[in-house]
Formats: C-alpha cells, structure tokens, sequence
C-alpha cells in the first residue's frame, strides 16, 4: 500500500506594505521653506503704511491721514498671515515627526522644535487679526478715535513680526544635530548660527527683527531637509 504525504502548506506572504519602501512625503519641509518666504517678504512688503513720515507718529490723527489709503496694504497682511502660520503648522508637525524617528523616545528635542514653531505661527495668526480691525477702521462707516487706530498701527507692526519662538525651534535641532546626528552637518551649523541670532534679537528691544534669521532659517532648513529627503527616496527606489 502506497502512502501519500500530503503538501505542507508554506506561510502566506505578508502582504505588501507601503510605507516599508516607501519613505515620508517630505511636502512638510516645502511648507517650512513657503512660510519662511511668504511670511518675512509679506510682512516686509506690507509694513509701509505709514510711508516715509516719521512725524506723522507724533500726533495720532496725523497717523490716521497717514495711512487712510493703505487699507489694501492692510488687508494683504492679513492674508500673508493666514497662509505663513499654516505653513508654521504643517512644518512643525512635520519637523517633529523627522526628529522623532532620529531621537531615543525620553527626548524633548522634538517636541520643543515644535513648541518653537507653534509658538511663532500663534504669534503671526494673531498678528494678522489686527489688520482686520485695522481695516475697518480705515474703510467702515463708524468713525474710530485716532488714538484706538494709532494703538492698531502698533499691533499691526509688531506682533506678527514677533518670530522669536523659531530661536526654540533652532536650537532643538542644533541640539539633536551635534548630540545624536538627527539632521545633517548643514543643517546643524546653520540652526546653531541662526538660534543664537534670533536669541540676540529676544534680549534687545527689537523682537520684532526676528523675522529676519527665523524667515532664513525657516528657509535653509527647510529646503535642505526635503532636498536630503529626496535623495534618500531615490536611494531607495
């Protein structure tokens, strides 16, 4: 009599997994380089409302004839914030998530780089509330005291400049760069440089300066980490 072994059945494969060969979208670090240039060129190109006048701040109804036609100008400072702090927010989380897979799981680093990013994009969504009140001070029917819109004019130029949160963010990257390699040499170099810069500015009475090196750095490392990311896709393709 003849005996037959049956077949032994060989395990199923597992099935595929994408995001075992495929690595993170890197548009998050795209977004960084965006709020980076649209937020410091915006606030930039909107800040001269005022014009050239310096003495048009010593008295508030000079202040007020000063800026009656800027309402345009106003109104884009608005937009330039809305779209800069989402920018803030898509990078930070992003940033965070990049930091985290380079991190042991006790480290701060990534969760300040975010709380530095997050701190900036409330400073600027909010900075960008005044133009609203400022804009229909400039353009409604009821008519404001000069003093309420002079006090405008100074939200309006200080607070969404106020980019000083980046210095946190920056120096949680140097860190995690020179402690455990979480970002490039370039990267490392250029947060350590533009954290003490943004430090400097928060120990002047010129904060608002501060989205100078944040707009840069928001830029450089932005770019170089999606530019590496890139790299590491095609390395894996």
């Amino acid at each position: 009599m003849t005996t037959t072994t049956p077949p032994i059945p060989h395990p199923a494969a597992p099935p595929h997994s994408a995001s075992a060969t495929v690595p993170p979208g890197r548009g998050w670090a795209w977004a960084g380089v965006a709020g980076g240039a649209i937020g410091a060129a915006g606030l930039f190109a909107t800040s001269g409302i005022v014009g050239s006048d310096d003495g048009a701040y010593a008295r508030s109804a000079d202040l007020v004839s000063a800026i009656e036609d800027s309402a345009g100008l106003v109104w884009a400072q608005q937009v330039v914030c809305v779209v800069a702090a989402a920018c803030l927010v898509v990078f930070g989380t992003g940033l965070r998530r990049h930091l985290a897979q380079q991190e042991p799981a006790h480290s701060l680093v990534p969760g300040v780089a975010l709380g530095g990013v997050l701190l900036t994009a409330a400073a600027v969504f909010i900075g960008g509330g005044i133009s609203t009140e400022l804009v229909w001070a400039l353009t409604g029917d009821t008519t404001f005291d000069p003093a309420i819109v002079g006090s405008y004019v100074g939200y309006y130029a200080t607070i969404a400049w106020l980019w000083g949160g980046l210095g946190l963010a920056a120096g949680a990257v140097a860190l995690g760069g020179l402690r455990r390699g979480s970002v490039g040499r370039f990267v490392t170099v250029e947060s350590l440089l533009l954290a003490l810069a943004l430090a400097a500015t928060q120990v002047m009475p010129v904060q608002y300066i501060a989205v100078v090196p944040g707009g840069l750095w928001l830029v450089l490392t932005g770019t170089a980490l999606a530019l590496a990311g890139r790299g590491q896709g095609a390395a894996r393709s």
